[in-house]
């Protein structure tokens, strides 16, 4: 059995496994019990109430953090010429079609995001394989699929994400990094808890949000009572 260390030790006793925080003590604990040599990344994990099984129950959706999420995204986009300036200017990382398609064949993916238009979506279709374990397909759900090439751009440098529920009904996301001061942790917490429930199905029964977990990377689990977030 691995040795627990004195510093694991010490985070591990900050957090009450028993307890259910609120969302604004939790925002500044999590900055406590966070010792990485690194900047961490602070991430939500929230467990819904529903069968993703059933296709009126999938919650999927895409919203902008006010604060960004602290990580700078690689942005490819996939377009025809006459779009070409417009996606430069906006920042893309990179931007060409059939050039790095070929690239995509071959396996390259070193991006976060990939956003394309709807004329050409079709070529795309046979990168599935290569794209999709990777969570790198565009789909027009997530708002990846677009003629306003300029403006997603810019909405995903600045911190605009998507996020969908798995198998097990759980969101899991990044929401920012323990160099945020807890104010801009916690409204950036809200804006996502906010709109996941805007999206609860209708035909999902019980408990929606079933519970919240707040953590940053290797730190422990910190419990959010969910009556403690505005809106929700």
């Amino acid at each position: 059995m691995a040795k627990i260390t004195k510093k694991r030790k010490a985070i591990i006793g900050k957090v009450d496994a028993n307890k259910q925080y609120t969302l604004t003590d939790a925002s500044k604990l999590v900055k406590d019990i966070t010792y990485t040599k690194f900047d961490a990344s602070v991430d939500l994990d929230i467990r819904l109430g529903v069968d993703p099984r059933k296709a009126n129950q999938m919650v999927r959706g895409i919203v902008s953090l006010p604060h960004g999420t602290g990580k700078n995204k690689t942005v490819l986009v996939l377009c025809t010429p006459d779009k070409e300036a417009e996606a430069k200017e906006a920042g893309a990382d990179h931007v060409g079609l059939d050039d790095y398609i070929a690239k995509i064949e071959q396996g390259w993916t070193d991006v976060d995001v990939i956003i394309t238009m709807p004329t050409v979506m079709a070529k795309l279709g046979r990168l599935g394989k290569v794209l999709g374990p990777r969570n790198l397909m565009p789909n027009p759900k997530s708002g990846t699929v677009t003629m306003d090439i300029g403006k997603t751009v810019k909405e995903v440098k600045g911190g605009k994400i998507d996020f969908k529920v798995d198998k097990a009904g759980i969101i899991h996301t990044s929401i920012g990094k323990a160099s945020f001061t807890p104010e801009k942790l916690y409204e950036n917490a809200v804006e996502l808890l906010v709109s996941i429930s805007k999206l609860k199905p209708s035909s999902a029964k019980g408990t929606y949000m079933k519970s919240v977990c707040l953590s940053s990377t290797m730190s422990p689990g910190i419990i959010i009572d969910p009556k403690s977030i505005p809106g929700v």
